[in-house]
């Protein structure tokens, strides 16, 4: 999966722009990117939002313990890859269908997170257990929202590209030809919002994440740590 993020949508994070001035390499545009994605993955969809945001999608060569899904439900698109241990609860928490998967269980998450204040991200996302990365975004509003398990389970990366859009996808190799070293491994237990104060860890909310720059020889240019004391947020 593969989520590409004009300015207009997404601010680059300093930390990715600094990885990749420290070691320059070759970078692509965001369109080239997409382009790539779509030719390599077998049957592979794609949603565009005008000059905004671009998403693909494909189930090429995806692992059957981490299955992806895409949905799109009142404006806003979901894409998911893995499988969440309480989704039968969580349909329950959510007054959702017994045939509701697990993209579909993330919109309407999403949707009360985005509704009904002061609900705050830790709130919706400790409740999610299992493995899982996912990337949210809301066509009408240009809100987005990014996360993945805190066991890293599902690997989830972000990059930026020759022309400043903000990458997220699940292929290392694939954001490596497009955003050089200005890469990073997404952090675990964490959430970006474009709309809720940038990269956050949900289940330590008050820990302030650093990015550690990487050695040459190493694929990513940083790596992102979420420092403090680690206090588990309770799971239902």
């Amino acid at each position: 999966m593969l989520g590409v993020f004009s300015g207009e949508v997404v601010e680059a994070p300093e930390e990715l722009l600094a990885a990749g001035s420290r070691t320059p390499s070759p970078k692509t545009r965001a369109g080239e990117l997409v382009d790539r994605f779509i030719k390599k993955e077998h049957a592979a969809m794609s949603v565009r939002v005008g000059s905004r945001a671009q998403l693909a999608f494909s189930h090429s060569h995806q692992s059957p313990l981490r299955p992806r899904l895409f949905g799109v439900k009142d404006d806003i698109c979901c894409m998911f890859e893995g499988v969440l241990d309480n989704l039968g609860s969580l349909r329950q928490h959510y007054g959702l269908t017994k045939n509701t998967d697990e993209v579909l269980l993330v919109i309407e998450a999403y949707k009360t997170l985005r509704d009904r204040a002061p609900y705050t991200p830790s709130s919706m996302l400790a409740y999610l257990t299992g493995s899982f990365a996912f990337v949210v975004f809301d066509m009408a509003t240009s809100t987005l929202l990014v996360s993945c398990d805190p066991d890293g389970k599902v690997p989830l990366y972000w990059g930026i590209t020759a022309d400043g859009f903000v990458a997220f996808a699940d292929d290392l190799d694939l954001l490596k030809g497009s955003c050089g070293k200005s890469l990073a491994p997404f952090p675990q237990g964490c959430f970006y919002s474009n709309s809720l104060g940038g990269l956050k860890c949900y289940e330590n909310p008050k820990n302030k994440i650093t990015a550690i720059p990487a050695n040459e020889e190493e694929i990513c240019g940083a790596t992102f740590q979420v420092e403090g004391p680690v206090v588990l947020a309770a799971r239902h």
